[in-house]
């Protein structure tokens, strides 16, 4: 297991900065997700660890030695591409053993480590398999095999699973985070996808425009984002425009026809400010309660396990979510009352300081 630090990372292609000053730490065994939209640099982050690009300033260091502007074949780093980018006219063994006989190791060496790689990703008896034999899901195993078998400091993962359909997504981000947790290595993984970076991750570090928006653990980031943007790409939030009122030693965002209780985190009486409010945080009563604002109910979404409610909050949008079981008895223009989790509540600065 190795230790990575990222710091201070400037890029540019040409006149297009896509890096500004970045800087992160994985700590030995870690699974670090770099999470965020196209085009924020987290490819480009993973390229310059991996030495395929390399940074304008700043360094990568690992277990203390620089290696920024060593070569990508003296890294010690293994990476599994998003197109995977095995051979095709190889069978599956002589692709796993490519780094190993690039690296000049023994036959027997080879054959021990390549069938204990095909053990680890479950594929033990297919060596012999041509490449385009193989199913989505298992090319993708070959290569977590071919890039875990040379025994990397460090393994890097870029948008693995972006070409599988949703079932074989969903137990792949399993499968890829168990054999990461057996085999103890530290790890960089980059996504767009939300799902797959709380699922896997210890740490999550959200991108916007070259820049870290945040970094925390997947419940933290998910629950207490510190911005709209972090509210809004991580699980889908309602953000509504509001005025911070104050009254009778309480505070209150002011909206459009409502009034909902916030825990003062800063800003004055009367600012305006964007309220961020996920939509499984409210409760729902079919009868006022304290503090509870009416909500009609204009659609309802099934999708499955959970069920979204659609309507106004006085006079601005919401989206609600609750149980399937739970919405059955929620009619199409009904009201009910509800009020959110006031911890989970967030509140930042307008953007657009009218209201």
């Amino acid at each position: 297991m190795s230790n990575l630090v990222v710091k201070n990372l400037n890029k540019s292609f040409g006149d297009n900065q896509v890096l500004f000053d970045v800087s992160f730490e994985v700590k030995e065994g870690d699974f670090l997700s770099l999470l965020g939209p196209s085009g924020c640099g987290k490819t480009t982050i993973l390229r310059i660890i991996n030495g395929l690009e390399y940074p304008d300033s700043g360094s990568v260091i690992v277990d203390g030695k620089d290696i920024t502007k060593v070569s990508p074949d003296k890294r010690n780093i293994g990476m599994v591409f998003q197109n995977y980018a095995l051979f095709p006219t190889m069978t599956v063994y002589n692709n796993i053993a490519y780094g190993l006989k690039m690296r000049k190791k023994s036959k027997e060496e080879i054959d021990e480590k390549v069938n204990a790689a095909l053990r680890l990703v479950k594929l033990e008896g297919m060596g012999d398999r041509k490449i385009t034999k193989m199913s989505g899901g298992q090319q993708q195993r070959v290569a977590l095999a071919r890039a875990l078998v040379i025994e990397p400091a460090i393994l890097l993962l870029d948008e693995p699973l972006s070409a599988l359909d949703r079932k074989i997504r969903a137990e792949m981000q399993y499968e890829i985070r168990s054999i990461q947790q057996k085999v103890g290595i530290t790890t960089v993984f980059v996504t767009h996808d939300q799902e797959e970076a709380l699922t896997m991750s210890d740490r999550i570090i959200l991108m916007n425009k070259g820049v870290i928006e945040q970094e925390s653990d997947p419940w933290t980031l998910y629950n207490y984002p510190i911005s709209t943007f972090a509210s809004d790409f991580l699980g889908k939030a309602n953000i509504l425009k509001a005025t911070l009122v104050k009254k009778e030693g309480m505070w209150f965002a002011q909206g459009n026809g409502w009034t909902l209780p916030v825990k003062h985190t800063g800003g004055e009486n009367g600012d305006a400010i964007e309220v961020a409010v996920r939509g499984e945080h409210f409760t729902i009563r079919r009868e006022p309660f304290d503090n509870a604002q009416k909500f009609v109910v204009k659609d309802k979404v099934f999708t499955g396990s959970v069920c979204k409610l659609l309507g106004k909050l006085g006079e601005d949008a919401v989206e609600l979510t609750t149980l399937s079981i739970e919405a059955e008895s929620f009619k199409q223009g009904g009201e009910v009352y509800i009020l959110p989790n006031i911890d989970t509540t967030l509140y930042f600065p307008a953007k657009n300081k009218e209201v």
